[in-house]
Protein backbone atom coordinates (compact mmCIF):
# COMPACT_ATOMS: atom_id res chain seq x y z
CA UNK A 1 0.00 0.00 0.00
CA UNK A 2 1.31 3.75 -1.17
CA UNK A 3 1.31 5.87 1.90
CA UNK A 4 -0.79 9.23 1.18
CA UNK A 5 1.98 12.10 1.56
CA UNK A 6 0.24 14.66 3.78
CA UNK A 7 1.44 18.05 5.65
CA UNK A 8 2.51 18.52 9.41
CA UNK A 9 -0.60 20.48 9.57
CA UNK A 10 -3.38 18.42 8.20
CA UNK A 11 -2.73 15.66 11.10
CA UNK A 12 -4.83 17.73 13.58
CA UNK A 13 -7.86 17.16 11.57
CA UNK A 14 -7.27 13.29 11.07
CA UNK A 15 -9.27 10.95 13.20
CA UNK A 16 -7.42 8.14 15.85
CA UNK A 17 -10.50 6.75 17.24
CA UNK A 18 -10.97 3.64 15.91
CA UNK A 19 -9.06 0.24 17.40
CA UNK A 20 -6.45 -0.96 14.46
CA UNK A 21 -3.72 -3.79 14.79
CA UNK A 22 -0.60 -1.69 13.35
CA UNK A 23 2.24 -3.87 12.06
CA UNK A 24 4.98 -1.83 13.51
CA UNK A 25 8.69 -1.59 12.67
CA UNK A 26 10.68 -4.38 15.16
CA UNK A 27 13.11 -1.05 16.49
CA UNK A 28 10.44 1.55 15.85
CA UNK A 29 11.17 3.16 19.63
CA UNK A 30 14.87 3.15 18.96
CA UNK A 31 13.64 4.86 15.60
CA UNK A 32 11.70 7.55 17.50
CA UNK A 33 14.36 8.34 20.05
CA UNK A 34 17.03 8.91 17.48
CA UNK A 35 14.54 10.86 15.36
CA UNK A 36 14.03 12.75 18.58
CA UNK A 37 17.53 13.50 18.42
CA UNK A 38 18.00 15.03 15.31
CA UNK A 39 15.21 16.87 15.83
CA UNK A 40 16.02 18.72 18.79
CA UNK A 41 19.85 18.86 18.29
CA UNK A 42 19.73 19.14 14.23
CA UNK A 43 16.43 20.53 13.53
CA UNK A 44 16.33 17.67 10.90
CA UNK A 45 13.26 16.11 9.40
CA UNK A 46 12.01 12.65 9.13
CA UNK A 47 9.47 10.68 7.61
CA UNK A 48 6.75 9.47 9.24
CA UNK A 49 5.09 6.35 8.55
CA UNK A 50 1.28 6.09 10.12
CA UNK A 51 -2.27 4.92 10.33
CA UNK A 52 -5.04 7.27 10.74
CA UNK A 53 -8.57 5.23 10.69
CA UNK A 54 -8.68 5.22 7.05
CA UNK A 55 -5.31 4.69 5.44
CA UNK A 56 -1.50 4.79 5.28
CA UNK A 57 -0.23 8.42 5.86
CA UNK A 58 3.26 9.41 5.51
CA UNK A 59 4.49 12.96 6.94
CA UNK A 60 7.83 14.85 6.46
CA UNK A 61 8.69 16.81 9.65
CA UNK A 62 10.54 17.36 13.13
CA UNK A 63 9.98 15.34 16.23
CA UNK A 64 10.60 17.42 19.11
CA UNK A 65 9.28 15.04 22.11
CA UNK A 66 8.64 11.73 22.63
CA UNK A 67 6.20 10.20 25.04
CA UNK A 68 4.72 6.77 26.48
CA UNK A 69 1.62 7.13 23.99
CA UNK A 70 2.16 10.09 21.51
CA UNK A 71 4.75 11.91 19.73
CA UNK A 72 4.64 15.82 19.59
CA UNK A 73 5.58 17.02 16.36
CA UNK A 74 6.83 20.64 15.92
CA UNK A 75 4.25 23.23 16.35
CA UNK A 76 2.67 21.32 18.75
CA UNK A 77 1.16 18.33 16.61
CA UNK A 78 0.69 14.92 18.67
CA UNK A 79 0.16 11.52 16.93
CA UNK A 80 -0.31 8.46 18.53
CA UNK A 81 2.55 5.75 19.24
CA UNK A 82 0.31 2.77 18.85
CA UNK A 83 -0.20 4.05 15.08
CA UNK A 84 2.89 4.31 13.99
CA UNK A 85 4.48 2.05 11.47
CA UNK A 86 7.97 3.40 10.61
CA UNK A 87 9.96 6.47 11.05
CA UNK A 88 13.05 6.73 8.64
CA UNK A 89 16.05 9.12 8.74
Amino acid sequence: MEAQLIQKEEISSLSFKNSMSISQHPNLIHQIEQATILGNAHHSKVSIYFHDDTNLKKVETTIWAAGSKFICLKGGVWIPISRLVEIKM
